[in-house]
């Protein structure tokens, strides 16, 4: 009688695992991330050339660039909280991913066009509201991505889940980053035409972008079928009759009642994604200043186009770099956990901004980028990896939503105070060596968070 209790414990257990899936299943969930950071990317690499181009001042271009955290802040514990209750015949994730991906190639379409509006809207104003419009629905897309990882791969697996993801990410980040200078040597002009404001080079590489991204979005949506409830309630142990699973859902009360690992990692969190940001924003105007001097003054001059050309090579081959590490991140974390991976990675980052400071030629210049492109991967990565474990599985999409607002409350922080700084005359590349410092700052943060003992590995 004991001996069958057991067998029938054994099982039960066995049923409440989730099963282990094969890399390419894996690499199916996240494809779809590619695309989403190419267009990422090329919002990154070129929208502050663009709106230089419109007539915005690089002193209080960090303003238009709050937009998009603002949006995230808003946007993903909303779409967190709606796919985790949302079940439909493409999954509960799924539909979120395909429709912001829709909105977001949309968005793409029309940011560099905002000079054809001019008889409706002020280029200036287009061009920013195009910005929010786009970065809206990237959250849409991308906040369900981190969710459907945590909701189909077992904890085993969550190390490769992550970093496979980071991968992607970074193979699209690198082709995105590079798109406008690869137009511009097959000839595409990157010299905005007479009564125009941004160059075909630019223009061309959204439109391409947007479409890969539309392509890529719908393989994960074609390739990967969700648990349904019922399936997802046996993995996860979620009794779909319990009161508590049908009682909504209390924002402030899921805040108060984060793990502390949610907090912990929120610091590290701050640092790197205040660092980021000012590296976005002010990295073509710094190495246009630092490399072409005063040639590249103006944001119509060749000077000026050309080191946001060379920002989108830089980008590119950071995005080259984390791919690459990324890949590595299992290993690495394996051997000495995963908080010294983090916690090193972020230090090489800070190292390699800190180092533009002395660089005056744009080929020494990627070697600063390595750095960036090891902590890149990592932040893409294990705050996740450290992060899903610790998460009940019924609310995994609503506590990743509340998670981004440790990447947009320190973007906006970081566009208030980069405003403030560059008010004040500093040099851009002054500004992107407290970025450096920040992300120092994070690497030594991350021994303050507290991981579960089974979650070390």
């Amino acid at each position: 009688m004991i001996s069958n209790s057991l067998i029938v414990i054994v099982k039960l257990f066995t049923i409440m695992k989730k099963p282990k899936l094969s890399f390419w299943q894996i690499w199916n969930l996240s494809f779809g991330f590619l695309g989403v950071q190419i267009g990422y990317s090329l919002q990154n690499g070129n929208t502050s050339r663009i709106l230089e181009a419109y007539g915005a001042d690089v002193h209080s271009i960090g303003l238009f660039w709050l937009a998009a955290p603002l949006a995230g802040l808003i946007v993903q514990p909303i779409i967190g909280l709606s796919s985790d209750k949302t079940w439909t015949r493409l999954g509960r994730r799924i539909p979120f991913i395909f429709f912001g991906a829709l909105v977001s190639a949309l968005a793409m379409y029309f940011m560099p066009n905002a000079g054809s509006f001019t008889h409706l809207i002020p280029p200036l104003i287009f061009g920013a509201s195009a910005l929010l419009l786009m970065d809206t629905s990237f959250n849409v897309t991308m906040q369900p991505f981190r969710s459907l990882v945590g909701d189909m791969v077992n904890d085993e697996q969550k190390n490769l889940g992550y970093s496979l993801q980071s991968a992607l990410i970074n193979f699209g980040a690198v082709f995105g980053s590079l798109l406008p200078y690869i137009l511009t040597e097959l000839n595409v002009a990157n010299v905005p035409a007479a009564g125009e404001k941004v160059a075909d080079s630019v223009i061309w590489s959204f439109y391409i972008g947007g479409s890969i991204l539309l392509i890529s979005v719908l393989w994960t949506v074609i390739r990967t079928k969700e648990y349904a409830p019922k399936e997802h309630a046996t993995y996860n142990n979620i009794n779909l009759d319990a009161p508590e699973t049908k009682e909504k859902t209390n924002i402030l009360e899921l805040i108060s009642n984060a793990p502390k690992i949610f907090w912990q990692l929120g610091v590290v969190q701050f640092f790197s994604w205040f660092a980021l940001f000012l590296m976005w924003v002010y990295t073509t105007r710094a190495i246009a200043n630092q490399v072409w001097g005063p040639e590249a003054l103006d944001a119509k001059s060749l000077g000026f186009n050309e080191a946001g050309n060379w920002t989108g090579v830089m980008f590119g081959f950071y995005s080259g770099v984390a791919a690459i590490f990324a890949l590595m991140i299992p290993s690495i974390a394996k051997l000495i956990g995963r908080k010294k991976t983090y916690s090193f990675s972020l230090f090489l980052g800070g190292i390699g901004l800190l180092s533009m400071y002395f660089i005056h030629d744009k080929t020494l210049l990627l070697f600063s980028m390595i750095g960036v492109g090891i902590a890149w991967a990592s932040i893409l990565a294990l705050p996740y990896a450290m992060l899903s474990s610790s998460l009940p599985a019924n609310k995994m999409g609503v506590y990743m939503g509340l998670f981004n607002a440790t990447i947009t409350i320190p973007q906006i922080v970081s566009g208030v105070l980069g405003t403030i700084i560059a008010s004040y005359n500093f040099s851009p590349i002054i500004i992107t060596s407290i970025a450096g410092v920040s992300l120092i700052l994070g690497g030594f943060s991350v021994f303050s968070v507290k991981e579960k003992s089974s979650d070390l590995v």
